[in-house]
């Protein structure tokens, strides 16, 4: 009884908060495209990324109440002057889910001492609730929906990223005229403008370990998150951070690079506010190498930048 009553708090919150609020992870320095559309096209190859989170782990028969998937594509066209990506994200909450679905371009070009991402991206979000499954202690609620529940619209971001070898700082803005997307049982929820600033630096301490801080910072008009990251990295292959959620926990982050072209990492947070919102998170990239001739220098490093 506990688990139906918390799930359907879950829903009502979710039905006034969570259709504003993008889901945000951990290792959020390890998929720049999910929320800046100019970073498509920065590095060499064609680079992949997936990332999976579950929170509230245990809570539900499932194993989590809220899980998030996000998987994303880039790669540069120099044809194109630029590079494109593609970038999904679903997430589930309870008994509701959100799907995002965003194709990306960004113009590049040499900007003094690094180069410059101009781009923008274009999708569709899409909302659904399955209204069956919350089984509501005291039946004839109309507000609950008896079944399935969805409705989608156009999305549009747009984003600028900067980088060179040793550092990278993008600024960016999610969901620009913020569409409405009305279910099928006539209900309505509006997508608030998002607004994203990331940085990041790569500091060599000697020819065995770097610093990488970063930070990562989520704005949407009536509430910010700001996370403090930092990595330390053992000769370009292994490494082990932590990272502060301004008002809400710490996230512990380990991972690896197998090969050039292959790295995971894993994030746990214990939050401060609500230790059943503990989560935990996996992530798994990999970079196709690609000859082309580019008319673009590169400043990278693949693998944290």
């Amino acid at each position: 009884m506990k688990r139906i009553v918390f799930l359907c708090v879950i829903v009502f919150c979710v039905l006034s908060l969570s259709a504003q609020q993008d889901p945000q992870f951990r290792q959020n320095m390890f998929n720049k495209l999910a929320n800046n559309p100019g970073y498509a096209g920065s590095t060499s190859g064609i680079s992949t990324s997936v990332l999976h989170r579950s929170q509230w782990i245990g809570f539900d028969d499932n194993g989590a109440a809220t899980s998030t998937q996000n998987f994303s594509i880039d790669t540069e066209v120099p044809i194109l002057n630029g590079g494109v990506g593609l970038n999904i994200v679903k997430d589930n909450i309870a008994s509701f889910s959100n799907l995002g679905i965003q194709a990306s371009y960004a113009y590049r070009t040499q900007l003094g001492f690094g180069q410059i991402g101009m781009g923008m991206s274009i999708g569709m979000y899409q909302s659904g609730l399955n209204g069956g499954a919350l089984r509501p202690s005291q039946g004839g609620d109309p507000v609950i929906p008896t079944g399935d529940v969805n409705g989608s619209k156009l999305d549009i971001g747009a984003g600028v990223y900067f980088n060179n070898q040793n550092m990278y700082i993008g600024f960016s803005s999610a969901h620009m005229t913020e569409p409405t997307i009305e279910w099928s049982d006539g209900q309505s929820f509006n997508l608030a403008r998002h607004y994203f600033l990331i940085s990041g630096y790569n500091y060599e301490i000697n020819p065995l370990f770097s610093l990488h801080p970063s930070i990562y910072l989520k704005h949407d008009g009536a509430t910010s998150q700001l996370d403090i990251n930092t990595n330390l990295i053992y000769n370009n292959k292994m490494w082990s951070g932590l990272s502060y959620r301004i008002n809400e926990g710490v996230i512990i982050l380990a991972g690896m690079n197998i090969n050039e072209s292959l790295k995971f990492g894993v994030g746990y947070d214990v939050t401060i506010v609500n230790p059943m919102s503990n989560s935990f998170e996996f992530m798994l990239g990999y970079n196709f190498k690609v000859k082309t001739s580019k008319t673009i220098s590169k400043y990278k490093n693949p693998r944290f930048l």
